[in-house]
């Protein structure tokens, strides 16, 4: 049976050199945006993350395909029909070593009350068993959205994979109610051995 990819054409543990020359642009380092790339290959132009050591670099969906130019549903970065912001990390070996998917901050305000939502659908995705779950309180200035408060960390382990799931909903006591803060980071890593 051949590897499921975790998203697209992208397969954690392929080498660089096999991911694809199109259909992606706006290459740049995550935390540098201001380091734009010409392609993957460039990806040690990119600061090494302090915490992996891995190289992040993101990119957003061509959009001059005839699908996106014709169809909503396709138009922008999206997975699982959340606008998002993508990223691969890199390791010194040339290897796709994992991949980072963020919510959209910057997405139309519906979208961004249910981002938090994408939580659900990873794990129904990767499976519902095997994650740890730890959840927060509320602090003292923070209160639910609509009845909602979520600040949710998960971390699952396969035997080569482990995925790191960040999620929350809530807001400030005495902001306005379209002022919130929701999302939902996942990060999948390659596991050695």
């Amino acid at each position: 049976m051949a590897e499921q990819n975790e998203l697209r054409e992208f397969r954690i543990g392929m080498p660089i050199a096999d991911l694809p020359a199109s259909g992606y642009v706006e290459l740049a380092c995550a935390a540098r945006p201001e380091i734009r790339l010409e392609a993957w290959s460039e990806y040690r132009r990119c600061p090494a993350e302090a915490e992996t050591g891995l190289h992040e670099v993101s990119f957003r969906y061509d959009q001059t395909t005839p699908l996106a130019r014709s169809n909503e549903r396709y138009a922008g970065t999206k997975v699982a029909g959340q606008p998002m912001l993508l990223s691969l990390l890199i390791g010194g070996d040339a290897r796709l070593d994992g991949l980072r998917m963020r919510t959209d901050p910057e997405a139309r305000l519906f979208q961004r009350r249910k981002a938090f939502l994408f939580g659900d659908q990873v794990k129904a995705r990767f499976g519902e068993e095997g994650w740890t779950c730890r959840s927060a309180p509320p602090t003292g200035e923070e209160e639910a959205v609509g009845g909602i408060f979520i600040k949710e960390h998960c971390d699952k382990q396969t035997a080569d994979r482990q995925f790191l799931l960040e999620r929350w909903l809530y807001r400030h006591e005495g902001e306005e109610l379209r002022n919130f803060s929701g999302g939902t980071v996942l990060t999948i890593l390659r596991r050695n051995g």
